[in-house]
């Protein structure tokens, strides 16, 4: 078992060290060396932490005498920090030092790319991660093993664990169970067409996770009114259900749909899933694990097998990497989120130029999208139809290896919602802390 887990992820400090570190590096040069580092203004090299901060999306440093000249800069959360991408892409200490290397901090005055090799940090970046490199490997508690490692957000980055720790479950059982997060939109695609070719593994099937209560809220149902029984709400979000099962089959590998049982969950509501995948072609299991562990997930994990033992699939990309960046972007937006059309923005534009300029064009996209829908408006749920995609900015992450075009308001930075976690937080003069469920 391999997973991605941010939470149980130690090696969180260490990744957030390490940018940090080329931004103290870029900063130090800037008045040292003028002519040879980038222009204060074309620098795109951000600095990270692990909060949400939404003031510090944007900020100026270099303010009052003798730190440096003025410049814009700002904060990404750490999950969407390059370093984050190249940690859980890299196979060696070696790789992620070259990977390290080609991160494009910004361009010079006379337009040439400025890399973290042309500071000369990338092997102390390294080095700060070099226990971070390695899988954790731990147990559930039925006494199953898991390789914990990495923290990539889904609709920020390439949202899958570490190559290491995937291809290390891979020699150390049968059978290998990764996790893309979110969406299949989101991480599943981005697993296929990203992590899958740099990994040199590819996937025999998907396990697809649907919910009652997902499946309602897309079927109109408030938030606030998921836990009522509502069997034909269920009904009415099948589109997106069905659009997710389309979805697989695009990339050559069978689906087995996991129906995720709730306490408050209705059998009529299981049923009208199991009807949506019957009709859908898409074989499909209760797991009840939260409620019994293992043993509530076994005719899941039985199912999941038959379709092995047939032979499965074997996963391949949607699209050619040699393909033009706007021909990438426009596959992914039609084919897996079904937009109309892809729009891109005056700035977009001038990124393309850029990326084609530098050479940089033949990398994957890793395309930022809310994961609250299929389009990259969370307001549209369930299956939209005739919506574009607006593409405002597209980064170069030349390090990780993929290019980040920003879709709709997505943000690496994200805010507190209006109600934060941190108000129903408490310790208890025993030092029990409560409220972080």
């Amino acid at each position: 078992l391999s997973i991605a887990l941010v939470g149980l992820c130690t090696a969180l400090p260490a990744v957030a060290a390490a940018p940090n570190l080329v931004s103290t590096s870029l900063d130090n040069a800037l008045p040292i060396d003028p002519a040879g580092s980038p222009s204060p203004g074309r620098c795109y090299w951000k600095r990270v932490m692990d909060m949400n901060d939404r003031s510090l999306r944007d900020i100026v440093i270099g303010l009052g005498e003798k730190n440096g000249p003025p410049r814009e800069d700002g904060f990404d959360i750490t999950a969407a920090s390059e370093i984050m991408a190249i940690l859980c892409l890299s196979s060696s200490y070696g790789e992620l030092k070259e990977r390290i290397g080609r991160i494009l901090l910004g361009k010079r005055a006379d337009g040439s790319p400025f890399l973290v090799s042309d500071l000369g940090v990338q092997n102390a970046a390294a080095a700060l991660l070099k226990d971070a490199l390695l899988p954790n490997l731990v147990q559930t508690t039925e006494g199953g093993p898991a390789l914990i490692h990495g923290g990539p957000f889904a609709n920020i980055a390439q949202g899958a664990n570490s190559v290491l720790a995937t291809n290390l479950a891979l020699r150390m059982g049968d059978i290998a169970v990764t996790e893309a997060g979110f969406g299949f939109d989101l991480g599943a695609e981005k697993f296929f067409d990203i992590v899958s070719p740099y990994g040199g593994f590819a996937p025999d099937m998907v396990v697809l996770v649907a919910t009652a209560r997902v499946l309602k809220m897309h079927g109109g149902v408030n938030k606030k009114e998921l836990d009522a029984p509502d069997p034909e709400a269920v009904r009415r979000g099948a589109e997106n259900l069905v659009k997710h099962i389309e979805n697989i089959g695009k990339f050559g590998v069978p689906a087995l749909v996991a129906i995720n049982a709730f306490p408050g969950d209705t059998p009529e509501e299981h049923a009208a899933i199991a009807d949506i995948c019957a009709d859908a072609g898409a074989a499909f299991a209760l797991s009840e694990h939260f409620a019994r562990g293992g043993e509530g997930a076994a005719d899941l994990a039985k199912k999941a097998m038959e379709i092995l033992d047939a032979g499965g699939g074997k996963g391949a990309p949607l699209y050619d990497w040699k393909a033009s960046v706007e021909e990438k972007i426009e596959t992914v937006a039609r084919q897996i989120y079904g937009a109309e059309a892809v729009d891109f923005t005056t700035a977009a534009k001038r990124d393309i130029k850029a990326i084609v300029a530098g050479g940089y064009d033949g990398l994957p996209v890793c395309i930022a999208k809310t994961q609250s829908s299929l389009s990259d408006n969370p307001q549209l749920l369930g299956r939209p139809k005739d919506f574009l995609v607006t593409v405002r900015r597209i980064v170069i992450n030349a390090g990780a290896g993929f290019l980040v075009p920003l879709t709709g308001d997505i943000m690496r930075m994200p805010g507190l919602p209006r109600v934060p976690s941190a108000l129903n937080i408490d310790i208890d003069d025993d030092g029990v802390i409560s409220g972080l469920s």
